[in-house]
């Protein structure tokens, strides 16, 4: 139990001997982190809830509150202004948390008691085009909120629903037939085969007997030609060989890669289904679901305002000429995972434009009466320092490829300046960790629905909220082992450290903390509240290192400050990897 949910525990226990049948009325009791710890560690508004609700004077509710919790082995306790009550963390009892974490390889943090089996859905490109820098927000993400889910106990599922079905396809099976180059493909098949699409692309808007050519080979497709089925999967397959390069250097991974052309034959008994039970139906020769009114207007996303009127926007199942839509293919997915995986929850990563769309299916889902953790786990854009889309010099979108390779470039000049003395291979795989590191922590430490700068110089700055700069923190800790010939992670102890030093405590408190914020992630799927956290640690440990002797102090002391380096060092590494991010030893 985390030090926040005894101090809960306490406090519900004072509040129910005091108030008994009269606390049912309250709503629910909260212990927070206070923000300025000149008024503690924790802090609790109950007196005040409770005290309009029971009609008291919130200053003699509290103190009567205080009365009831006595006098704690974990805080002492005061009243701030008008009835705040504040907890202040006794030093003595950080340290035994400490000690409790040095033998926990969790670190404290409490798998959930209530696991479930949770899907998440992200990055997800298309076939024969290649990733560009707008897949980095889902990709990154996505891969977090399963490393924490999991690391949490839960199931974890990760699928990579990638685009490889639609009317693009009829072009690109046109251009292999007719100008593909088959020396190129092998080399760079990804970029071939887009070029191919572009090529095409234009001809067809100058050409329209090609465009006609490029609907037959795609009606052709869609009938199960033998030929062009097998050129469909190849194109399949050199895209993913293609993207497997890129998410091996990010060190993401997927359980599955069940595309679009998966669900394909659940299409036309979905549809059926859903007009026999009267949730769509005909509309200009398309089929669609429409509002049932189970919302207020406001909050339907079925309806929109136009000139002071609730107009219908359908999710269109069928088009009029027979063709499906996404929302098909997803409802279609949503029955899948659900049926064959026996989905508890179902995270979507996908950019806030697709809200409308996520709303609206799973409000489809409400109206077949199925029922569960469906998120749409939206996230905003990534912009050029001119705050437009990020893009190259010529306007093009720029690959991730390209990104991953300017960041490790970019590292690998830092690292040769600060030590070029180090072995080539090392020198290397440092400046791996240390530009994929920048590219993570730089997406992770924002808030995911806002739009952020794509900054160079920023996310490879040793000082700042930066990958860079938690990893030097934990090349300082692992420095100070090296000096002492032990390793942290073997570092233990008989007996609780001592803790006198205002650093020492502020870096305990932080320490402790860990066990707290993991478990918040994901009631919200907020990453950015480790990466904040872990920036934090770093800084206090950094105030540590500069005001406590580690190696030059003597006895417990120095046994006490070992302690709390190797526990900063075991945090940040647990903490950074559940972010997917590497910690070298040395820079």
């Amino acid at each position: 139990m985390t030090i926040k949910e005894t101090l809960s525990q306490h406090l519900q226990t004072a509040l129910k001997n005091l108030l008994g049948d009269n606390l049912s009325c309250a709503c629910k009791i909260n212990v927070e982190i206070a923000q300025d710890l000149r008024y503690g560690d924790y802090q609790s508004n109950a007196a005040m809830v409770l005290a309009r609700q029971l009609k008291k004077n919130p200053r003699a509710l509290a103190e009567d509150i205080l009365q009831g919790l006595g006098e704690l082995p974990e805080a002492e306790t005061e009243i701030a202004g008008p009835g705040f009550i504040n907890f202040r963390v006794r030093p003595s009892f950080f340290a035994q948390t400490l000690f409790s974490m040095l033998g926990d390889p969790r670190l404290g943090v409490v798998a959930t008691s209530n696991p479930k089996t949770i899907i998440i859905d992200f990055s997800a490109p298309n076939v024969a085009k290649p990733m560009h820098v707008g897949h980095i927000r889902s990709t990154i993400i996505g891969d977090t909120l399963a490393r924490i889910a999991r690391f949490m106990g839960n199931k974890v599922i990760t699928d990579n629903h990638i685009g490889d079905w639609g009317t693009q396809f009829g072009m690109i099976l046109w251009g292999w037939k007719n100008k593909l180059n088959p020396e190129l493909l092998q080399k760079d098949p990804i970029a071939t085969l887009l070029e191919v699409y572009k090529n095409v692309n234009t001809l067809c808007k100058e050409q329209p007997s090609v465009l006609k050519e490029c609907k037959d080979e795609l009606v052709k497709l869609q009938s199960g030609d033998s030929e062009n089925l097998e050129i469909w999967k190849q194109c399949i397959q050199l895209t993913k060989v293609g993207l497997e390069k890129i998410y091996k250097r990010l060190d993401i991974h997927f359980d599955y890669w069940l595309g679009e052309s998966f669900y394909n034959d659940a299409l036309s008994p979905l549809v059926q289904n859903l007009m026999e039970r009267g949730i769509a139906r005909e509309s200009d020769g398309a089929i669609c679901v429409f509002s049932d009114g189970f919302h207020d207007p406001q909050q339907d996303p079925f309806l929109v305002s136009k000139n002071g009127q609730w107009l219908p926007v359908p999710a269109i199942i069928r088009k009029a000429d027979g063709g499906f839509l996404y929302a098909t293919t997803d409802l279609a997915t949503l029955d899948y995972r659900i049926n064959h995986f026996h989905a508890d929850a179902i995270w979507y990563v996908v950019g806030a434009a697709q809200d409308k769309h996520f709303k609206q299916i799973f409000d489809i889902e409400r109206m077949r009466g199925v029922t569960g953790d469906f998120r749409h786990v939206a996230f905003g854009s990534i912009l050029g320092k001119d705050r437009r889309p990020f893009k190259t010099r010529d306007g093009e979108t720029v690959s991730l490829q390209d990104v991953i390779d300017e960041a490790i470039e970019r590292a690998s000049r830092v690292v040769h300046e600060k030590n070029p003395t180090l072995p080539e291979e090392e020198k290397k795989n440092i400046a791996q960790a240390v530009g994929i590191g920048a590219i993570k922590f730089a997406e992770l430490s924002q808030n995911r629905l806002s739009d952020y700068i794509f900054d160079w110089d920023k996310m490879l700055a040793l000082t700042g909220d930066t990958a860079p700069y938690l990893q030097n923190s934990f090349v300082r800790v692992c420095s100070i082992f090296r000096k002492t010939n032990t390793d942290f992670e073997s570092i233990q102890s008989e007996k609780a450290p001592i803790l006198k030093h205002e650093s020492e405590i502020q870096l305990a408190r932080l320490l402790v903390r860990f066990a707290e914020v993991v478990p918040a992630i994901l009631d919200d799927c907020r990453p950015n509240l480790l990466a904040a956290y872990l920036y934090d640690l770093a800084r206090s440990f950094h105030s540590f290192y500069e005001a406590c002797p580690v190696l030059r102090s003597e006895g417990f002391e120095r046994e006490s400050r070992l302690i709390l380096c190797a526990l900063t060092a075991r945090v940040l590494k647990k903490g950074m990897g559940l972010l997917g991010i590497t910690l070298p030893e040395r820079m």
